[in-house]
């Protein structure tokens, strides 16, 4: 079994580190310092000289809401840097802590001790709509990048917040759905990149998912939260829930959840009050919560008077872009000569796509467009629509003017990409496509003039059914305010692309091993393609792809040569360095990110073709080459044992390959590994022993869980609905609940002064409808007590009046 330290988790074995106050603590303050004290804030005791803390969203800047303010879209003006659907591909620990730093020094200035990011889940589907926020299907990248930020977040004392911990995979009811996992897939793949982010980054909070894993919420899950975060990875900071995640907040502080955000308005706290009184819950539990609230609130940076240089951290989301962009293809038309006229077409061109919708939704100080970049530079362009995101001019007409034009210039760059509407928080998106009339654009565009380069911006994968026709792809994901500026350095050659993909972009979303299974039913989706995500499952089934995961084109070219091991056999728990040579041998300054996979030897334990264990960006003046190592960890040979218990390596010949993609593999070289001891290993065989497109079978599934199948439930019928049931479950039988959903639109709407179909919108409208009417009142902060929630339930059961006077009563009663 794997090595516990249950001291890290056993509440009266836990020293405190600020027993002096915690001991003048009255029970209804501990328990007070359980929850936030607001949306934004977790509580101080004044008396007692512990300040609030302020915590703000997210990954990619700060939003912090201005004073008075809830509304999504109303924070204060902040640096808008690039998403990690962008950031994640540079494949640069370096830039990434320097984005981090650049980060904390806003937060420091505003006030704010707790930065709520990075987001570390796993891109198992690329119809997630919240993928933008996400790094890589690989766990590996995902933990690398996720720590490196982490670190640069925390130099100066702020904290960071890993998020969401963990299976959150998709929007589609995140707020109750059970993801159903094996264990050796929820250790090898979704658990690793939140491990090696504790581990490496070492970050001060963990927030945990709304949904549920294998039937239990992730805020009251004593194995992921106490037994593996704290037992096994040894972690010793503080967790909290995501906003309106509690469940059973006496079971969660068991479990491990510290925090309960936002406020209850007391609700919460009073239960665990009773709980202790009633002897159901060790007031140790709150000792330790109050302690690390406590010591989170005494060793945080102080507010900074005096502001940050807004024009020095644009030029830092400048370079995080340029530094991240992949071009993807280049048949040698890029770069682009600076003293000819192109032609850009594309409403993008204008009003650029650079960050995502949802909690992370950040007002930028100043937004760069490519239309901006090429005057600032004083280039030469001619620019027309092609396509209306807003959708108010007729299409057919922007078509034949664009193509009108194109006939006239030699090299045109069409500026596309996912509009706003396709992808956020809160709702998943519906399909893998361009919109339509980008598609025809490039289509219509191409058979006129065959010298067209596409810029892609969103936050996710692609289909490019025109890919064959243009020469040039350049991928942009969200790049952050300055994104037109880093699109023109790279477009015209003032920067040489280096990222590379952090994601497989398969030919079409079919081919997508979890398509046949995401987002799944109301209450359970299930994850029966295993740890054949992303490039573990093409490689394998030998699925063709549209770019493969690590692929990226340069302005130069890389060799690589001399791959030396430093031992030509090792024993389990033994690390291996890996050394080569990488040479720019091209013209250009650039540089190459070099990839190390590892291949398992055939065992009775299914595995895939390879997977990443390794990466060093190395970059090279022109002609320049260098001898670099990296060095393999004891973790590299081993996979998951479910029979066991424990992480463990197969005996045999492994081998090491060094490439510059997953698919583009230049050396490798074999090596024998002995394992410590003989082992059982798992039954699960069928499907995962030969991935193909066919589904995985009931019974492959049931082997591979090691359990029968969860069943679906039955919709609530009306009657009975209870306070762990939504508006969605209910409209099926309920017209109050139909109602409610209909209007519920248009109010929120209204609050945030956009149109109907503004993205951030959709997000609050698909949340409200999704959320079991419990977290709608722990989220109230009090205001829709837990006696108005039962008083609403009342009405949707069908006792209208009964429950609107038990509302009218309950108003404003704590």
């Amino acid at each position: 079994m794997e090595n516990k330290d249950t001291s890290l988790y056993d509440y009266a074995r836990i020293p405190l580190k600020h027993a002096d106050i915690v001991e003048k603590l009255t029970l209804e303050e501990k328990a007070s310092l359980c929850s936030g004290k607001d949306m934004w804030h977790f509580r101080g005791v004044e008396r007692l000289g512990v300040p609030e803390v302020m915590v703000t969203d997210g990954p990619h800047g700060l939003r912090k809401q201005a004073e008075g303010q809830v509304v999504l879209n109303q924070s204060v003006n902040a640096t808008c840097f690039p998403t990690a659907v962008t950031t994640a591909c540079s494949w640069d620990e370096e830039l990434l802590e320097e984005m981090g730093e650049t980060l904390s020094e806003e937060a420091v200035c505003e006030g704010v001790r707790v930065v709520l990011g990075p987001g570390v889940n796993i891109k198992r589907d690329p119809l997630c709509g919240r993928n933008f926020e996400y790094f890589s299907e690989d766990p590996y990248l995902a933990g690398k990048m996720a720590a490196a930020l982490v670190r640069g977040i925390q130099k100066n004392g702020t904290g960071a917040c890993l998020k969401h911990y963990c299976a959150n995979n998709q929007e589609y009811y995140r707020m109750s759905i059970s993801a159903e996992v094996d264990d050796r897939t929820l250790r090898e793949i979704y658990l690793a990149p939140f491990e090696i982010a504790v581990k490496e980054g070492g970050a001060r909070t963990v927030m945990c998912a709304y949904n549920r894993l294998n039937g239990v919420y992730g805020s009251e899950n004593p194995l992921t939260l106490n037994e593996i975060l704290r037992g096994e990875w040894g972690f010793k900071g503080l967790t909290m829930t995501d906003w309106g995640a509690t469940c059973d907040r006496v079971k969660g502080a068991a479990a491990g959840m510290d925090v309960e955000m936002p406020s209850s308005g007391g609700m919460n706290d009073k239960k665990l009050v009773k709980a202790v009184r009633d002897g159901e819950l060790d007031e140790r539990v709150l000792d330790v919560i109050a302690d690390r609230v406590i010591d989170l609130a005494l060793t945080s940076p102080k507010r900074k008077e005096g502001g940050y240089d807004v024009e020095a951290h644009d030029k830092i989301v400048r370079k995080v872009a340029c530094g991240s962009a992949v071009l993807l293809k280049n048949d040698g038309m890029l770069p682009l000569d600076e003293e000819e006229k192109v032609l850009y077409i594309g409403h993008m061109t204008v009003k650029p796509r650079f960050q995502g919708a949802g909690s992370s939704f950040i007002n930028a100080h100043k937004i760069t467009s490519v239309a901006d970049a090429l005057g600032d530079r004083k280039l030469r362009f001619a620019y027309e629509p092609g396509y209306d995101l807003d959708g108010k001019i007729k299409q057919e007409k922007l078509f034949e003017q664009a193509c009108e034009l194109a006939a006239k210039y030699k090299k045109i760059v069409i500026m596309a990409g996912l509009p706003p509407k396709y992808e956020a928080e809160g709702f998943d998106r519906k399909h893998m496509r361009l919109p339509d009339e980008q598609n025809e654009l490039i289509e219509r565009v191409c058979a006129i003039n065959p010298n067209v380069a596409v810029v892609l911006s969103g936050g996710g994968a692609m289909e490019m059914p025109w890919i064959d026709k243009v020469r040039a792809v350049l991928f942009t994901g969200l790049s952050g305010q300055a994104s037109g500026a880093a699109t023109v350095d790279l477009l015209y050659g003032y920067e040489n692309p280096s990222g590379k993909l952090a994601e497989t972009f398969p030919v079409k979303y079919a081919d997508v091993p979890s398509s046949k299974y995401f987002p799944g039913k109301r209450y359970l989706t299930e994850y029966r393609e295993g740890i054949y995500v992303g490039y573990r499952y093409y490689s394998t089934a030998g699925v063709p792809v549209l770019f493969p995961f690590g692929h990226g084109l340069s302005y130069t070219q890389f060799e690589y040569s001399d791959l030396a091991l430093s031992a030509s056999s090792v024993k389990e728990g033994d690390s291996v360095d890996v050394t080569f040579t990488v040479a720019n041998t091209g013209k250009r300054d650039g540089a190459e990110v070099a990839q190390i996979y590892v291949s398992h030897p055939s065992t009775t334990t299914f595995q895939p073709a390879y997977e990443l264990k390794g990466s060093i960006k190395v970059k090279l003046a022109a002609k320049e080459s260098r001898r670099v190592t990296v060095t393999l960890p004891a973790r590299a040979f081993q996979s998951w044992n479910t029979r066991e218990g424990e992480w463990a390596a197969d005996s045999g010949e492994y081998v090491v390959k060094v490439g510059s993609s997953s698919a583009d593999i230049r050396l490798e070289k074999s090596i024998s590994v002995t394992a410590a001891r003989e082992r059982k290993t798992s039954s699960a065989g069928g499907w995962y022993a030969h991935p193909s497109e066919q589904a995985v079978t009931d019974d492959d599934f049931a082997a591979l869980l090691g359990r029968p199948l969860s069943k679906e439930k039955e919709l609530p019928e009306k009657g009975s609905f209870t306070m762990d049931d939504c508006f969605n479950d209910m409209a099926g039988q309920s017209r109050l609940a139909r109602l409610i959903i209909k209007a519920s639109r248009g109010i929120i709407c209204m609050q945030m002064h956009a149109p109907k179909d503004d993205p951030n919108c959709t997000m609050m409208h698909e949340v409200m409808i999704t959320t079991p009417v419990r977290s709608l009142s722990y989220s109230s902060q009090g205001m829709f007590n837990e006696r108005m929630a039962e008083g609403l339930l009342t009405m949707l059961n069908g006792h209208l009046f009964k429950g609107l006077w038990q509302i009218i009563k309950n108003i404003g009663k704590r």
